[in-house]
């Protein structure tokens, strides 16, 4: 990848599944890497591993309902790294997901917690980010978005509206700030079969989602991981307010 190598990039939700995979492609890659996450027993696994490794890695604490932990994330980041150069957005309330049934059996404490985490974390992380990019004169911002926030589905309102925001919100960024050397867009996955996954899964609903895919195999971390370091990096300079959907052909949603 072209000039990844120096470069300070903090993942937020890179402990696991994408995000680790993530962390670990653009160590690979030459950058220094800050994780972000509550889950800080697999945050501090995966940097010891890196660290072990010879690569550069330091992972803290935060927690993206909480403007303040967002903030300070930041800012042990910029003061540890003495710069950002970029930052890969991958939080969702997955939790919520599994309760969102409809509009009529969500409750206001779904949307409220769904949109606060979704779109509202993501908006306080990149009004945290920005100022030191825009310092700097450049830098690269990537979200996780979804499919759902286009195609129409008969559930999973809270997740889809939130998606819809995250996507307006990287629209907004490349608007407002691409004249000043700042690039936010988004990745769209399709059906990705983490470890986890892949161990709880019956094969009979892996598989079912495989028919769906215009593809040999179902994703894996690496193929968004690989797109993330793409959009991060200098190679993807020219590509700005943009939806990616790595998704093995499964939608093509516009």
């Amino acid at each position: 990848m072209k000039n990844l190598q120096g470069k300070s990039i903090l993942v937020c939700g890179g402990a696991t599944g994408i995000g680790a995979s993530t962390v670990r492609r653009l160590c690979e890659e030459g950058a220094r890497v800050g994780v972000g996450d509550f889950n800080m027993a697999a945050a501090e696994t995966l940097v010891g591993e890196l660290n072990l490794a010879g690569f550069e890695a330091t992972a803290w604490y935060f927690d993206q309902s909480d403007q303040a932990t967002i903030t300070a994330l930041v800012d042990s980041a910029v003061e540890h790294f003495g710069r950002l150069d970029g930052l890969f957005a991958n939080v969702a309330d997955l939790q919520a997901v599994l309760a969102d049934g409809d509009i009529l059996s969500n409750d206001s404490a779904l949307w409220e917690r769904t949109l606060l985490v979704n779109v509202i974390g993501t908006a306080m992380l990149l009004r945290a980010a920005l100022p030191h990019m825009l310092e700097n004169g450049s830098g690269s911002l990537v979200l996780t978005s979804s499919d759902a926030a286009v195609i129409g589905e008969p559930e999973r309102p809270a997740y889809a509206a939130s998606k819809a925001g995250v996507n307006s919100l990287c629209r907004h960024i490349a608007s407002k700030w691409g004249p000043k050397g700042i690039r936010c867009n988004t990745i769209s996955p399709g059906f990705v079969l983490t470890e986890q996954l892949d161990a709880n899964m019956s094969q009979d609903m892996k598989d079912s989602m495989l028919r769906g895919v215009r593809s040999q195999r179902h994703g894996a971390p690496q193929d968004v991981a690989g797109a993330v370091a793409f959009l991060l990096s200098d190679d993807g300079e020219w590509v700005n307010g943009q939806t990616w959907r790595v998704n093995g052909g499964v939608s093509y949603a516009n």
